[in-house]
């Protein structure tokens, strides 16, 4: 009964429990290849919660910016021309932040994961170099760090000049009366 199932949840698509115990190609896991190739495609790499969360917080203190601009090298998440400054909201794992619990290698295939992860941190300290070199001004904002809302506008006043006479952006979701 199970072996149906399973067979009619590969054919429909649908997600396999990982307690099937089922391996494909010689890695447990809860998706066949198929799906696993398409639940892939869909991790999106614009327009993420935590870019949009910098985003509203970089509006609600003032500041004005341009989204991925294809003619700068790496294409930034966020652009503030007037200040000559571009960000990258980089996650944790993907850019492999240092001394983050987030950053974790997986232990199933490890070879694929660490050339993989290598080369984007390869390619990250490749892009931010290209863009100093051209004059820009490069800001790394990490996943991890927008858990603690008050340090990030820190550091954002820090690196940009003040817009606005706020001392904190409005908290998210408040109206502004």
């Amino acid at each position: 009964m199970a072996e149906s199932w399973i067979r009619r949840s590969l054919s429909s698509g649908t997600i396999l429990a990982s307690t099937c115990g089922h391996r494909y190609g010689g890695v447990m896991d809860r998706f066949s290849p198929q799906k696993r190739s398409s639940v892939m495609a869909c991790v999106k790499s614009r327009d993420t919660g935590p870019e949009k969360f910098v985003r509203s917080l970089l509006h609600a203190m003032g500041y004005r910016f341009r989204l991925y601009r294809r003619d700068l090298p790496g294409t930034p998440d966020i652009i503030l021309p007037k200040h000559r400054t571009v960000i990258f909201v980089h996650g944790c794992f993907w850019h492999q932040h240092d001394g983050c619990k987030r950053a974790k290698l997986p232990t199933t295939n490890t070879d694929f994961w660490q050339k993989k992860l290598t080369a984007n941190k390869k390619r990250d300290a490749h892009i931010a170099e290209e863009l100093e070199k051209l004059g820009w001004r490069v800001l790394v904002i990490w996943e991890c760090e927008l858990k603690n809302r008050e340090a990030l506008c820190e550091y954002i006043r820090r690196c940009l000049p003040n817009e606005r006479k706020y001392s904190l952006a409005p908290h998210m979701g408040e109206s502004r009366r």
